[in-house]
């Protein structure tokens, strides 16, 4: 498991990686040397869980502060994408 005290703290220039393509549970789980296994294994949610959080299938706050607390992030880290703009589909 990687040693967070090793890494650079979350910052801004992690937060704004995130994208309507890149949610911010990925990009603070990459952001802090995690594979979704690892992390998984630091929040004691399932790795399909996480990899569901990621791709906007699942956005169960309870299941989002468990990441940000094995991530060591203050919950609103993870739950800032609310105010990306929604993705759009052009319609023809």
């Amino acid at each position: 498991m990687p040693q967070i005290a090793k890494r650079e703290p979350y910052s801004e220039l992690a937060a704004s990686a995130v994208t309507p393509e890149r949610s911010a549970v990925r990009t603070a789980r990459e952001a802090r040397g995690y594979s979704i296994e690892e992390l998984s294994l630091a929040c004691g949610l399932a790795a399909y869980e996480i990899a569901d959080i990621e791709s906007g299938k699942d956005a169960d706050p309870s299941k989002r502060r468990r990441i940000a607390s094995a991530l060591q992030l203050p919950e609103s880290a993870l739950f800032d994408e609310a105010v990306l703009p929604a993705k759009r589909r052009s319609v023809s």
